[in-house]
C-alpha cells in the first residue's frame, strides 16, 4: 500500500478521536472516522471548507497540511480549541447561504450535517458553487432506513425518535445513496458504510439512558471490536461516508 502523502495515516487519525471515552461511549465515532478516512482522497488540498464542523476539528485532523475554514451556526464554537489553532479559521454562518465567493475551496466536508438542514437542496447548491472545478465533497450521514433503538430490549431506556430528533437537531432520518445523488448532483467517487449489525449494539447502548453504560460497553468490547475488524467498506451499515467530485468542466 503506497504511503500517504497528504491525508493523515489511519492509526494516528483514529487515535485522535475527539468523542469523550473513545473506546466505549465514543466507539461509534471511531467507526465514522474510519469510513471517512476510507473515502477521503490523498490529495494536496490547499483550502478546505468544513460545514457544521462545530468543535470536533475532524477535517483538520484528516488533512494536516491544509488550511481549514470551519463554518457553523453556533458562534460559541469559535472558542473551541480546534478552532483556535493557526491553520483553522472559524466563521459563523448558514449552510444554505455560504459567505464565500464562487470556486473558493479545493474541498468541502459535511460530516453528519445534511440531515440537520431543512433545505438540503439549497445547501448542496451552495457546496457546488464554492467548490473549485476538480474539487471534492466529503460527506457522512445516517442511512434513510436508520432506526433507533435497534434492540427492542433497550426501548424502556431509549428516548423516542421525536426526542432524538429534538435533541440532535435532525429534520430527517438520513439518505440512501440514490437520495444523495439526487441532491448533490455530482459524480460519486467512493463510499463506505459504518455502524454494522454487530457494532450497532454498542452504538444503541451508548445513546441510551441505560445505567452503567460504560461498564456494559467495556464488557461488550470483544464483540464490538470483532464486528469492527470484520466490517467491509460496502457491508451493511446504518450510516454512510461518501466522496463526490466536481468535474473540471461543467
Amino acid at each position: 500500500m503506497p504511503r500517504l502523502q497528504h491525508k493523515a495515516a489511519l492509526g494516528p487519525f483514529l487515535a485522535r478521536n475527539p468523542f469523550p471515552h473513545p473506546l466505549t461511549l465514543g466507539f461509534f465515532y471511531r467507526e465514522k472516522m474510519r469510513a471517512i478516512h476510507r473515502v477521503a482522497p490523498d490529495r494536496p488540498f490547499r483550502e478546505i471548507l468544513e460545514v457544521g464542523g462545530g468543535r470536533s476539528g475532524l477535517t483538520a485532523l484528516l488533512y494536516l497540511q491544509s488550511r481549514i475554514v470551519n463554518l457553523d451556526r453556533d458562534a460559541a464554537f469559535a472558542e473551541a480549541p480546534c478552532n483556535r489553532c493557526e491553520r483553522v479559521s472559524f466563521v459563523c454562518g448558514d449552510a444554505t447561504a455560504l459567505p464565500f465567493h464562487d470556486a473558493s475551496f479545493d474541498a468541502v466536508t459535511m460530516f453528519d450535517l445534511i440531515e440537520h438542514v431543512p433545505d438540503d437542496v439549497r445547501a448542496m447548491a451552495e457546496v457546488r458553487r464554492v467548490l473549485r472545478p476538480g474539487g471534492v465533497l466529503l460527506l457522512s450521514t445516517p442511512h434513510a432506513r436508520w432506526r433507533y433503538p435497534h434492540l427492542r430490549c433497550l426501548a424502556p431506556y431509549a428516548p423516542t425518535e421525536q426526542e432524538l430528533f429534538k435533541d440532535w437537531g435532525h429534520v430527517r432520518r438520513g439518505y440512501t445513496l440514490d437520495d444523495l445523488r439526487t441532491i448533490i448532483k455530482l459524480p460519486l467517487q467512493s463510499w463506505a458504510s459504518f455502524i454494522n449489525p454487530v457494532t450497532v449494539v454498542a452504538h444503541d447502548i451508548a445513546c441510551s439512558r441505560l445505567p452503567h453504560r460504560r461498564k456494559i460497553l467495556a464488557a461488550l468490547a470483544p464483540l464490538t471490536w470483532l464486528g469492527y475488524i470484520l466490517h467491509r467498506p460496502h457491508g451493511k451499515g446504518t450510516e454512510t461516508a461518501s466522496a463526490w467530485l466536481k468535474p473540471e468542466r461543467s
